[in-house]
């Protein structure tokens, strides 16, 4: 039986900023549509303030939208530790422990560990789409469920067939950043169309430095991916425009009346030690670190983005 230690380990919270950056920024372009923080304060004091902009209102919407976007990546982590597990794709690891592979936790267990998670996802969202009235997101997230289940799940998974970082950039960028802003506000602006793609790219650059990694394994394993295709020179150079593509993307929200928007430049620092490990030509373990450093510079960036959005 698996110890909670390991639980912990198989939900991969370095994988976790990602869950929470569409979020934050999707909050960020919501009050910048509003007209800032300064103006839903100034709206709170007027004798009869509009419950549907208020910020604690604003709030619990975002706090729902991060609980569905967190329970989502949890469960897609157990869900492709399960999936691969089970096909013996993680038989022979470089990266941390899984625990299918490793027999830490029955199958079953890590299975139902995913649709647990799944399960909360649901509940979230359902409270978020009744308050907000936006319908349109109940087949948006089941779609996102479909997505994380059979990125490895099921006879022909998508992840196995180069399109991880395609889904990966719908779902962890479009829809959750999107997503958010309309679950808040019920529109989308330019500067929150572009602050989704750049996290759209970011995330796909997370799972492009770990496939990076696996690449000898999962040619073994018959698992193409994205880097597999791509083969290592190509891929090392790829996930170099991945990170450097949101800053240029910093342009929108800038040019359309947002300057502080330069805020999130400053999350370019956090870029330096990935881009240094992964242009080295490091192989193996020695790639591990700059997938967690990424997730953080993601992160970085979109909080910094969202506070420039939102002053």
């Amino acid at each position: 039986m698996a110890t909670f230690q390991q639980w912990v380990e198989g939900a991969r919270l370095r994988t976790l900023p990602l869950a929470v950056a569409p979020v934050l920024l999707g909050t960020g372009a919501a009050l910048g549509v509003l007209g800032g923080l300064s103006a839903l304060v100034i709206g709170s004091m007027l004798d009869d303030p509009d419950p549907d902009v208020s910020l604690s209102f604003l709030l619990l919407k975002a706090a729902l939208a991060l609980i569905v976007s967190l329970a989502l990546q949890i469960g897609s982590n157990y869900a492709n530790d399960y999936s691969d597990g089970v096909r013996g794709t993680d038989d022979v690891r470089v990266g941390p422990l899984r625990l299918t592979a490793s027999g830490a936790a029955a199958p079953e267990a890590v299975k139902r560990a995913a649709f647990i998670s799944f399960g909360v996802a649901v509940a979230a969202g359902a409270i978020l789409v009744i308050i907000s009235q936006a319908w349109w997101l109940i087949p948006v997230g089941a779609a996102a469920i479909w997505a994380a289940w059979f990125y490895t799940g099921g006879s022909k998974p998508y992840g196995y067939r180069a399109m991880g970082e395609l889904f990966v950039f719908i779902f962890f960028g479009l829809v959750a950043t999107l997503g958010t802003t309309y679950a808040l506000v019920s529109t989308i602006s330019a500067a929150a169309i572009a602050g989704a793609v750049a996290i759209g790219l970011f995330a796909c650059a997370v799972l492009m430095v770990n496939n990076l990694r696996d690449i000898p394994t999962d040619r073994q394993a018959d698992k193409l991916t994205l880097a597999v295709l791509l083969g290592e020179k190509r891929a090392r150079l790829a996930y170099t425009l991945l990170v450097f593509i949101p800053y240029a993307l910093l342009l929108v929200p800038i040019l359309t009346g947002h300057p502080a928007a330069v805020l999130a430049a400053l999350s370019l620092v956090l870029t330096i030690s990935p881009l240094q490990v992964v242009l080295s030509g490091s192989e193996g373990t020695a790639l591990i670190p700059p997938i967690k450093h990424t997730g953080l510079a993601a992160l970085a960036y979109a909080a910094l983005l969202a506070l420039g959005l939102a002053l």
